[in-house]
């Protein structure tokens, strides 16, 4: 099972400087469309291959677009010993919605 963490918790979290990994699983086009930054960037379909850029034993917040992808690579990390995982409830939508406008929506 894992935990979601909101969009204006994570944000607290990032500005108390909070030693906390945001691997973002969307597609280098969506990138481009929007970004957070400070972010990790492995494609979804790239996480098997790049597991061993992930520190197991760091904090990791998943993100995509909704939370729906994030959820499952979330799933997959904690099914390969991560014991520390979160999904970011509602995706970067959300973060455009509740923490920073300015974000583009798409």
């Amino acid at each position: 099972m894992v935990e979601h963490i909101l969009p204006t918790e994570l944000k607290q979290r990032l500005d108390r400087g909070d030693a906390v990994v945001v691997l973002d699983v969307r597609e280098p086009d969506e990138l481009v469309l929007a970004r957070l930054p400070a972010v990790v960037h492995i494609p979804m379909g790239d996480i098997p291959n790049r597991l061993h850029e992930l520190d197991p034993d760091r904090e990791v917040v998943v993100m995509c677009h909704h939370g729906t992808r994030s959820a499952h690579v979330a799933s997959f990390l904690v099914q390969r010993d991560f014991t520390r995982v979160l999904n970011l409830h509602g995706g970067i939508d959300a973060w455009s919605l509740t923490v920073d406008p300015s974000v583009p929506r798409y």
